[in-house]
C-alpha cells in the first residue's frame, strides 16, 4: 500500500512540519535520555486510511522497557481532496504520548495539527500539557515558563482553555500540572503561525527532555511507593482519556483503521480495584460506560493494557457512543476536527 498525501501546498507544508518535530522528538528521546544513537528505542510502525488513497501515518513507538512505561510518537495526515461531499479537506497531525518507566519523570501529551477546508481556510490545533505522577515544582515551573516563552501573547488563552479541557469534574482534579490548548489558532499571518507551532513545539520537546533526563538521574531508584503513586496516576489517565477526551473519541467514531495508533496514550499498566472505585462518581451514561470498561479489562494486578485490550476498549468507547450520541455532550469542553 501506498500513503497519498493532500495536494494543498499549505498542508504538504504542515506536513513537512510536523514530520520535522516527530523526528527532532525521537532523536532528543534517543541520544539524551537513552543515551545511544547506534540503536533507536522506537520501532516504526505505518498505517492507512482507505488503504493510503486518504493518506495516513507513521508512529514511533518505544521498544525500551529500561526507559519508558509507553511511549508513542504518531504523525498523519489525512485529506479528502477526491470527496466533494466533505468539507474539510485535510488534516495534519504530530500527537505524542510518553509515560517514562520512572515514576519521578512526568508523562507529557503534545499534539499540534493543521486542519485546512475546501474554501481555503485553515487553523492550528496546539496542545502541550505535563502530567507527573509525583510532582516536581521546579520542573513544572520549567514547563510553563517554556511555553510561555515561546508562545507569548497566545499563553493565557491557552492557558485557560487547557485547564477546563483537562479538568476531571467527577474527580475533582485536572490530569496534569500545566495545560496549554488552542483550538482552531489562526491570527491572519499564515507564515507566523506556521512558525509559532514550530517554535512551540520544538520548545516543549526540548524542555520534557530535559525534565525527563533530570528526573531519571536524581531518582535512579524509586521506591515502591513511588511506584504504586504512578499506577494510581496512570489510572486516572485512562479515566480521563476513555470518559471524557474528545479527540480520542472523536477518532473512533471516525473509523476503526488506527484504533492502535488513537489508544497508544494508554500506559501499560492500571490499578483496576481503583478505577472500579470510581464508577459511583459518574452521572448517566457515562458509569454504562466505564462499566463496560472494566468489563474487558483483565483480572491481573496490576492491569496490563496490552494491544489486545486497547483494541478492545476502542470499540467499547466507539459502542457507547454510537449508542448514547449525547453523551458526547459530557466530554471535555473543546471542539475537534475528526479525521
Amino acid at each position: 500500500m501506498f500513503r497519498t498525501k493532500a495536494q494543498s501546498i499549505n498542508a504538504l507544508a504542515a506536513n513537512t512540519l510536523v514530520e520535522e518535530l516527530q523526528q527532532y522528538f525521537v532523536h532528543q528521546l534517543d541520544s539524551v535520555v537513552c543515551q545511544s544513537t547506534e540503536k533507536s528505542s522506537f520501532q516504526v510502525t505505518e498505517w492507512f486510511r482507505d488503504d493510503g488513497l486518504h493518506g495516513g501515518g507513521e508512529r514511533y513507538v518505544a521498544n525500551n522497557d529500561q526507559v519508558f512505561n509507553r511511549a508513542s510518537i504518531n504523525v498523519s495526515q489525512i485529506h479528502y481532496d477526491d470527496l466533494g461531499n466533505k468539507s474539510l479537506s485535510s488534516a495534519t497531525a504530530i500527537s505524542t504520548i510518553i509515560h517514562p518507566l520512572n515514576p519521578h519523570a512526568p508523562s507529557v501529551h503534545i499534539h499540534f495539527s493543521w486542519t485546512e477546508m475546501k474554501d481555503g481556510r485553515g487553523h492550528w490545533r496546539m496542545m502541550a500539557d505535563l502530567n507527573p505522577a509525583i510532582e516536581n515544582a521546579d520542573a513544572t515551573q520549567s514547563f510553563i515558563q517554556s511555553i510561555k516563552k515561546s508562545a507569548l501573547n497566545i499563553y493565557q488563552a491557552g492557558a485557560e482553555q487547557g485547564d477546563r479541557y483537562f479538568n476531571i469534574p467527577a474527580l475533582g482534579r485536572h490530569r496534569g500540572v500545566s495545560h496549554f490548548y488552542l483550538e482552531k489558532y489562526s491570527s491572519g499571518n499564515l507564515q507566523a503561525d506556521f512558525n509559532k507551532a514550530k517554535s512551540i513545539g520544538k520548545s516543549t520537546m526540548e524542555t520534557y527532555v530535559d525534565i525527563m533526563y533530570k528526573a531519571i538521574q536524581q531518582y535512579p531508584d524509586p521506591t515502591d511507593d513511588d511506584y504504586k503513586k504512578q499506577l494510581a496516576y496512570h489510572t486516572l489517565y485512562l479515566f480521563q482519556v476513555l470518559t471524557l477526551d474528545r479527540g480520542t473519541s472523536s477518532g473512533l467514531l471516525v473509523h476503526n483503521q488506527n484504533d492502535l495508533g488513537i489508544m497508544a496514550s494508554l500506559p501499560a499498566y492500571i490499578d483496576k480495584e481503583l478505577l472500579t472505585a470510581w464508577q459511583v462518581k459518574l452521572a448517566s451514561p457515562q458509569d454504562k460506560l466505564l462499566t463496560d470498561i472494566i468489563k474487558v479489562l483483565p483480572k491481573q494486578s496490576p492491569c496490563p493494557i496490552n494491544k489486545q485490550i486497547k483494541l478492545a476498549l476502542a470499540e467499547v468507547v466507539r459502542q457507547h457512543y454510537n449508542k448514547y450520541p449525547k453523551a458526547l455532550s459530557l466530554q471535555a469542553q473543546g471542539n475537534v476536527i475528526p479525521l
